[in-house]
This record gives C-alpha cells, sequence and structure tokens, in this order.
C-alpha cells in the first residue's frame, strides 16, 4: 500500500495480522461438483472448507476453529483436540478465496465445519456482522446457517443479537442418555435445557428450527428411537435432516441400512414433522467434516 508512509506501513505490519489463506489441497467430487478445499494459515495451521453447488446456488461451509473441544464421538475435527479459535478474517477468507478460486459468487453460508462456532462466540458475531454488511459480501442473514452441538446460554445471547438467522441444532439422539453416548457436551447440559434455549430462538426471531440427525446403527436409529424422537420436538416449528453417518477409522460407527433410514423418516412424517434425509454431498472425496484435515495431518506427522 505505497499510499500510506512507511513508518504506518511498518506499524500496521506489526500491529495489524493480514490474512491470506493459501490453498494446500483441493479435492473435486466427480458426482455432484462438490470441492473440499484445505487451507494453510498464517502459523501453519490447516482448516476445511468445502464448497456444494445446487440450484438455487452456492454454498460454503466455513470452520470457526482449528479443531475442536466438544469430543463428539462420530466427527473426525474433535480427534486431537482444539489448537486455536480462528479470527473473523480467516472464517471470511474461506468464502472469498473460494470465490476468487472459482469466480463465482458464495450465495449461502453454513458455519459447520471444523469447530463449534458458539465456543467462539465474538469472533462469530464479528464475521457475520462483516459478511452481511453492504460493505462486505453483503450477504443476507436468512442465508446464513449456524450449526451447534448446543450450548445454551450462547443460543439466547443469539436470539438478542437482531438476525434472522437459521440456527441448528446437532441433536442425534431422543434422549439425553444416549446423547451422552455420542456427545460428552450432553453431561453438562441437559437437553431439556438446551430444547428450552432452542424454544427462546424461536420465539424471538420467528426462525424455523432445524435438527441434525446423525443415523448410527444400533445406536440411534431404530424405530422406537424415531418414535421417541417424535414426542420430544412435537409441536416445533422446525425440519430434522437425516444423515447416515460417515464411518471414520478411529471409530467403529456403521452407516444405518438404507430400509431403516426410511423407515425412520417415515415415523416422523407421520407424526407430522418436516423431515429429509441429507443428500450426501462429496461422498467419494470423503467431504465429511474434518477428514481431509485430518488425513494430511497424519501424513504430515513426522
Amino acid at each position: 500500500m505505497t499510499n500510506l508512509s512507511k513508518d504506518l506501513r511498518e506499524t500496521l505490519k506489526e500491529s495489524e495480522p493480514l490474512t491470506v489463506l493459501e490453498e494446500v489441497d483441493a479435492l473435486h467430487s466427480q458426482k455432484d461438483g462438490t470441492v473440499k478445499y484445505l487451507f494453510r494459515l498464517k502459523d501453519d495451521r490447516v482448516i476445511e472448507s468445502v464448497l456444494m453447488k445446487y440450484h438455487y446456488g452456492n454454498s460454503v461451509c466455513i470452520s470457526s476453529q482449528v479443531g475442536c473441544r466438544m469430543g463428539c464421538k462420530f466427527c473426525a475435527s474433535t480427534i486431537g483436540g482444539k489448537e486455536r479459535d480462528l479470527l473473523p478474517s480467516e472464517m471470511l477468507d474461506q468464502i472469498y478465496r473460494i470465490q476468487s478460486l472459482t469466480g463465482e459468487r458464495v450465495s449461502h453460508v453454513v458455519v459447520m465445519g471444523t469447530g463449534e462456532p458458539f465456543d467462539n462466540y465474538d469472533n462469530l458475531m464479528r464475521f457475520i456482522r462483516i459478511l452481511t454488511d453492504p460493505n462486505g459480501l453483503d450477504l443476507s442473514a436468512r442465508n446464513i446457517t449456524v450449526s451447534t452441538c448446543g450450548i445454551p446460554d450462547r443460543i439466547r445471547a443469539f436470539a438478542g443479537e437482531g438476525l434472522p438467522i437459521t440456527l441448528a441444532l446437532s441433536l442425534h439422539a431422543p434422549n439425553n442418555e444416549i446423547r451422552k453416548q455420542l456427545m460428552p457436551v450432553a453431561a453438562k447440559y441437559d437437553l431439556s435445557e438446551v430444547l428450552d434455549a432452542f424454544r427462546y430462538y424461536y420465539n424471538k426471531t420467528g426462525r424455523r428450527l432445524t435438527f441434525e440427525y446423525s443415523l448410527v446403527e444400533g445406536i440411534n436409529d431404530e424405530e422406537e428411537h424415531a418414535r421417541e424422537l417424535s414426542r420430544l420436538i412435537k409441536g416445533l416449528n422446525c425440519h430434522v435432516n437425516l444423515i447416515p453417518v460417515n464411518p471414520i477409522k478411529e471409530r467403529n460407527f456403521r452407516q444405518s441400512e438404507s430400509k431403516r433410514v426410511q423407515s425412520f423418516k417415515n415415523i416422523l412424517e407421520k407424526n407430522r414433522i418436516n423431515v429429509t434425509i441429507r443428500r450426501e454431498m462429496g461422498a467419494d472425496i470423503n467431504a465429511a467434516c474434518g477428514q481431509l484435515r485430518k488425513s494430511y495431518m497424519d501424513s504430515n506427522t513426522v
């Protein structure tokens, strides 16, 4: 920036970090056009982002942390724990870098990659404010989804931010006992407490709630689980995403059979719950959260 004095440039260099993500790898799906990117940060850590192409536009799933401390048993992102939070600029540049690499505009953003967004709350909010600002990407808040494993006080705080953002809960169980088997956070926050916070979010924002439910064979995928889930969320203005779990080598979880997934869906529908089976994007490139980063770290460990 030669229009600034040399002294000012030196001061900025020392006091203001400049974020420019470096592309390390990119896996391109031959099935659906999904692209999974591995980006290197300034401190040589790596993060993942995923570009997904839909009829309504391009959606990018971004990471909010390097690693994750939530410890969900079915997720590769948590293996190795959390290393650090991402800065707002590091979250933003995942989107800008993908736009630059593809030459295409991103219309939807999902904060559902590596990390628990509400564990990095202040940086998340700064990121969203810039993302939706007319001088930023000028993205509609209605085109942003934030996914959380369920931190009640942060959900309530988020409800007060005045933004019509879609909030998704990583539910994955019809009761707290099964949830504790899959998600350590359930030992700290009871499911009833989390759902109360979700109802509060709906009452404050009017935004339909989303529940993410990964089906794990023999653990949470039986017909009785579907009936119990129906009773749990009955009456809520919500949508359930059923997700056949992505097997990872460090765990022995297996995907539910397609018949069982369909049966689970049918029971929810009979109970008048809006439900879809999530289309597996990028299945041929291991696009599930944390897999590319974990593979890269394993291959680069001395």
